[in-house]
């Protein structure tokens, strides 16, 4: 099986490294690779294979038979000839779950929102964003009052890294799979840009505790105030509580 690759972080590394370990050719990466340390672009190159651009991995589905193609954390929108050309479709690995929760704030609206339930959803894509059939869910229980935005992603990547690999094993067994049309007029889309406007506290009115851990990214400005003009990060005493390493002393 051919597959064209998208993806960054750590996690798509890892399950880069899973796809070419299971016999599956990827003919091509496309990442994050203007970043000198991009851990899925020095994966691939340690894995001989080419990291190409967008453009590029559009004009080889359109010349070449392709099976697959796949976005695991991929940031920009997939268009033509990627989605339909390709024999098995184009699927995206998304870290929530739909059709409750479409685009970005995922994490961040699973704390605000105290949610008790959270996950990753497999789907096809289509031309609008999050919206392509689903094939497959992993939900877990998650208790909003100690999570942070940064720690939910780590347990939503753990079994987002699962869903993958079980989907990766069924096409390779079936081919295209059954997939399950979403009721849109369900769900909410959340666009980088209202995820950004959410970060700025109303310190009358927000629960100011509750949305520092809604927000906690590193190295990402999480929730924050306005002071000249000049946005501030805003920290509680349990997430710096948290940084502290074996090496540091400290008295409460």
């Amino acid at each position: 099986m051919k597959m064209i690759f998208m993806g960054r972080k750590v996690y798509a590394a890892k399950l880069l490294e899973w796809t070419v370990l299971k016999g599956i050719e990827v003919i091509a990466v496309v990442t994050d690779s203007h970043f000198p340390n991009s851990p899925t672009s020095i994966k691939a190159k340690s894995l001989g294979i080419p990291v190409v651009s967008l453009q590029k991995a559009e004009e080889i589905v359109k010349n070449e038979e392709v099976d697959i193609v796949i976005s695991y954390l991929f940031w920009k929108k997939i268009k033509e000839p990627l989605i339909s050309k390709p024999k098995y479709g184009c699927i995206n690995f998304h870290p929530a779950i739909l059709p409750d929760w479409r685009g970005t704030a995922g994490y961040n609206i699973a704390i605000l929102k105290k949610l008790t339930k959270w996950g990753a959803t497999a789907h096809y894509i289509n031309k609008h964003i999050d919206e392509g059939n689903i094939i497959s869910t992993f939900e877990f229980n998650f208790d909003y009052r100690i999570e942070t935005a940064k720690s939910l992603e780590e347990k939503t990547q753990g079994i987002q890294m699962d869903l993958y690999k079980k989907v990766i094993l069924d096409v390779l067994e079936m081919g295209m799979l059954p997939s399950i049309k979403q009721d849109l007029s369900k769900g909410t889309y959340i666009s980088r840009k209202q995820m950004e406007n959410m970060k700025s506290i109303d310190l009358q009115n927000d629960d100011i505790d509750l949305k520092i851990r809604a927000f906690w990214f590193p190295p990402y400005r999480g929730a924050n105030i306005t002071i000249n003009d000049v946005k501030y990060t805003l920290i509680n005493d349990d997430i710096l509580h948290s940084l502290i390493d074996d090496s540091t002393t400290y008295q409460k």
